[in-house]
């Protein structure tokens, strides 16, 4: 007789026989948590069809250090597994229908009157919950008996989109679903479309997390994702007359189906406080600010494999304690209340604005938490595994901790802490075990992106933390002395500037006399006269330099005036002190000190980080460089999201084995000039195409042909990704379009549809500024008659998850335009491709792999190369003295600057590029002022101008590349 699990609570599990279970209070989560209701007989027939439910591939799982797979017996039938060795048998439409029917009815959310599509969702969403928790807590106690090594990804994003139609179909149950839904009187389509996108992450960092998650659970790797449950997500977008708005997401105001609460799993987090040092030397954190960090757990499942891995999140709360009710009685409301809403707070918004202290405070306090809840977790979970004698030296053979970039950095001196302080370990011991245990994935070669925190700031917040990381800089520059030597001074300067995790402090006191300087003279204040007299000499020493410019600057045989009368009356001033620059902690420098391995995620990007971002780590430690090139499930990103084309692919290549071995794809190149098979793709491509003009009708009330080429970039915006590059292509288009009679137009262009989508960050000024001027563009050319089909510009406001699953599909050309060298990535790029689509893109992020993958025919390359982009902005740079215009008040002066100017070096800009925005500054897309989004384009330097990401120096070759593109697409075949 089958047997089922009611509980795998720690102190051990109780196997009962499913004949005496009917009536018991039963609880299917494995901590404790929600879920727990009477089992009726009928149901009770359900859960063992699911139990029973034998699927393709063995329940095994892969150590994570190795490539072996350990088979034990399938916890349910109790027989051994191996690979294929059953068919699929989903439970039939009519149990479904009854499970969906009984939770609407006993897991009510909604009043009883009406089974309408909200309602249908959660009890759908439910129901598929039961399927997921027996998988859910067989592989957990499948994990706890093998006491495997298990990955842990911490992660301040996961950007999981919706889960129900991911879930039923890593289950094999799509078709179920539908056939219960249709007898219930519903359409799946409609009720997945009830579910709103979790607001867990904004772009590419945190859908990446969600994909290893989905690949993790797939190929039966042990391993959990850590991360914060923000109940207000980034920001729900709005496109109004003034660009974008910002409103709060509100994912959670109906709850979320799919998680469960884990009150039984929670820790305590401190901030603020002091550390005392007892006599025997101990360090104890005590005092300050304590909250609770609390578990929500969210079940992942594998792809036709029973292995569902767990995505734990965490809420903050204070204690019922904290709530002061003297003072709420005396009528001081908020007061009372403050502890509270200060720790809830924490987990109310990803990223929020941090340009106040208070900012800063919250952003430190979110990656702290999220540290200390998940080692804790993690520790407690070791310690458990372990049995009565716990042997910490054996912690980095069972726990593989990653950092998905800075963000989590605070694992390190955090794991430290509880090694040190909790468990009595030595900081050898401790050390050993921290580097053992953690590595690092970086994302971004932009300085803004490598975080840093004010030291200040740290010591107040985390002031046992701001010690050891104290301690670790220390051994920093011991290795680095121990390295270079003493000798050369100025080359030992040069690389703690640049490799110590503290900026601009002091050398410790061991260090003190490691770099000794000549010590500066006293400077004694100038009486009146003295300061009068160098005043002149001061003035006079300069006009005998201007003189020797003048002369060097001198065309040949020719006069020049000297500008002395620009200068005369001016005194010159005694220069203000500078200011100490702020003291920081370089929180990626620390991550490659603190752990084993350093990642960047495509070969371009991983070759930057050696050579240019950690250059002087890699010198040092060249073991830990590594690349792993970032991927995307093709499971969400082609075989859900794109039915028509998965069925177009598993009839071609005979089988559904590319889902897990994408490398099957290429047996579709033998039938590339099969004409039913580009019948058939193009029929695909239109409907997709179709279903994304209904949405851009129902988001922005534009209409737009399927018939038109669909051209797409949709990221994050960044003025790196250059949607600014995009639409001056664009306008450029419009502007040679109205200058051309109808027919000339219909001759020279492919119809188009422009499509953006992505969020500016709130505080990011420029970003807002660049999805304005779209959406100013999209205003005037969507409106002309004119042009009519032939380009229309649409910005699809709020793109997430579920809109990219739309738009994707529908996609013929996608654009990956960033400044070549500054993108890590990219895994849109990668979706678009698997999609049928096809590339314009700079050799940047993982473009370079794709192009390699898809052939150089196949690819729209343009722009300039990363390792060029130094030079050209240095190039650029120099051409400044355009800068002493103002120096020149007189006519003759202009005149005379001309000649200097004619002999340096300068900047040209394409005159197509100028010619662009002169068009723009005309007033053609209305009213609008867009002097500062265009004036970072111009000038030689300064901060936000001289066209950092070189816009202007691409555009030539990017309208040259697109003109291709036109070219092409005539050719459908």
């Amino acid at each position: 007789m089958a047997t089922w699990r009611y509980s795998t609570m720690p102190g051990g599990a109780e196997a009962v026989s499913s004949r005496n279970a009917v009536g018991r209070l039963v609880d299917f989560s494995h901590g404790g948590g929600g879920g727990r209701r009477v089992i009726k007989p009928d149901q009770l027939m359900l859960i063992r069809k699911w139990q029973l439910r034998p699927v393709k591939r063995s329940f095994s799982v892969r150590n994570v250090s190795s490539e072996q797979q350990q088979k034990v017996k399938d916890l349910v039938t109790q027989q051994q597994e191996s690979p294929g060795s059953y068919n699929p048998f989903p439970p039939d439409a009519s149990s479904i229908a009854s499970s969906i029917k009984y939770h609407s009815e006993f897991t009510p959310l909604f009043s009883p009157e009406k089974f309408d599509p909200p309602k249908a969702f959660f009890a759908t969403a439910q129901s598929i919950r039961d399927a997921l928790i027996i998988n859910w807590n067989a592989t957990y106690d499948y994990y706890e008996r093998l006491n495997v090594k298990q990955a842990y990804y911490l992660s301040m994003e996961f950007l999981q989109g919706r889960a129900l139609l991911n879930a039923i179909g890593n289950l094999g149950l799509t078709g179920a679903y539908a056939e219960a839904l249709s007898k219930l009187g519903h359409n799946l389509e409609n009720i997945a479309s009830q579910e709103p996108d979790a607001a867990l992450g904004n772009g590419g960092l945190g859908r990446l997390a969600s994909c290893f998650l989905d690949s993790l659970a797939t190929l039966n790797y042990p391993a959990w994702g850590y991360g914060l449950r923000y109940r207000y997500g980034l920001f729900k977008q709005r496109i109004t007359k003034d660009g974008q708005e910002e409103v709060a997401e509100n994912w959670l105001e109906m709850s979320n189906p799919w998680e469960i609460v884990r009150n039984d799993v929670a820790y305590p987090i401190k901030f603020y406080g002091k550390v005392l040092t007892d006599s025997d030397g101990k360090k104890h954190w005590i005092g300050g600010e304590d909250i609770q960090a609390v578990a929500y757990d969210v079940p992942i499942p594998g792809y036709e494999t029973k292995t569902t891995i767990n995505l734990r999140l965490w809420s903050t709360k204070a204690p019922s304690g904290d709530f002061d009710l003297s003072v709420f009685n005396s009528g001081k409301h908020t007061q009372a209340a403050e502890a509270l809403y200060n720790a809830e707070k924490i987990c109310y918004v990803l990223y929020p604005g941090d340009e106040s202290l208070e900012g800063k405070i919250l952003r430190l306090k979110q990656q702290y938490t999220l540290c200390s809840a998940s080692l804790q977790d993690i520790i407690a979970r070791f310690e458990r595994r372990s049995g009565a004698k716990v042997k910490w030296d054996e912690f980095p053979d069972k726990v593989a901790v990653q950092m998905n970039d800075t963000h989590p950095t605070l694992c390190i001196p955090e794991l430290m802490r509880i090694l040190i302080d909790v468990k009595g370990l030595s900081w050898k011991e401790a050390w050993n075990i921290t580097q053992r245990t953690v590595a690092y994935t970086n994302h971004t070669v932009l300085p803004e992106a490598l975080e840093k925190w004010s030291l200040e700031l740290m010591q107040k917040l985390l002031p046992r933390h701001m010690e050891i990381i104290e301690m670790i800089d220390e051994e920093l520059i011991r290795t680095i002395v121990s390295e270079h030597g003493k000798e050369d001074s100025n080359l030992l300067e040069k690389k703690l500037k640049q490799m110590r995790i503290l900026e601009n402090v002091e050398l410790p006191a061991a260090f003190s006399d490691l770099l000794v300087k000549p010590k500066k003279s006293p400077v004694a204040v100038p009486s009146d006269d003295e300061l009068g007299e160098s005043e002149e000499e001061a003035e006079a020493e300069a006009e005998a330099e201007e003189e020797k410019e003048e002369e060097e600057l001198k065309p040949a045989g020719g006069k020049i005036k000297s500008v002395k009368e620009g200068t005369q009356g001016k005194k010159k001033k005694i220069p203000e002190p500078v200011p100490e620059p702020p003291k920081l902690v370089r929180m990626a420098n620390l991550c490659v000190v603190g752990g084993h391995a350093v990642n960047g995620v495509a070969a371009i990007h991983s070759e930057i980080v050696k050579d240019e971002v950690f250059n002087d780590f890699f010198q040092l430690w060249p073991e830990k460089f590594q690349n792993k090139t970032n991927g995307v499930t093709p499971r969400r990103w082609i075989r859900f999201c794109n039915p028509e084309l998965s069925k177009i692919i598993t009839s071609w290549t005979g089988s559904e084995d590319w889902v897990l071995n994408t490398e099957k794809l290429s047996e579709l190149r033998k039938f590339a000039d099969n004409e039913d098979l580009q019948i058939q793709w193009r029929a695909a491509k239109r409907s997709n195409k179709l279903k994304v003009a209904s949405l851009i009708k129902e988001r922005t009330g534009y209409i737009v042909s399927p018939d038109s080429m669909f051209d797409i970039q949709v990221k994050r915006i960044h003025e790196y990704k250059r949607q600014l590059l995009n639409i001056l292509g664009i306008v450029y288009r419009y502007k040679k379009m109205k200058e051309m009679s109808a027919s000339e137009r219909k001759k020279k262009f492919v119809p188009r549809v422009c499509i953006f989508g992505g969020k500016a960050f709130a505080t990011y000024v420029q970003a807002k500024r660049i999805v304005k001027f779209i959406t100013d563009v999209g205003a005037t050319v969507n409106h002309d008659p004119d042009i009519g089909d032939l380009l229309k510009v649409v910005f699809v406001p709020d793109y997430n998850v579920s809109v990219a699953e739309l738009l994707i599909p529908a996609s013929e050309l996608s654009q990956h335009i960033s400044t070549a060298g500054m993108e890590a990535s990219g895994t849109s790029n990668m979706k678009f491709a698997m999609n049928g689509c096809i590339l314009i893109g700079t050799l940047d992020g993982a473009n370079v792999e794709i192009r390699e993958e898809v052939g150089e025919e196949n690819f729209f390359l343009f722009g300039v190369q990363a390792h060029e982009i130094a030079g050209l902005r240095k190039e650029r740079a120099e051409g400044k003295v355009c800068g002493l215009i103002t120096g020149f008040p007189s006519p003759s002066g202009f005149r005379h600057l001309i000649d200097i100017v004619n002999i340096l070096p300068q900047f040209v800009p394409d005159p197509r590029f100028e010619e662009v925005k002169k068009f723009i500054k005309s007033g053609v897309f209305g009213s609008s002022n867009y002097n500062e989004l265009l004036g970072s384009l111009e000038g030689n330097e300064g901060f936000g101008r001289a066209d950092y990401f070189l816009v202007g120096k691409d555009f030539p070759s990017y309208i040259e590349c697109q003109e291709k593109v036109d070219e092409t697409y005539k050719d459908q075949k």
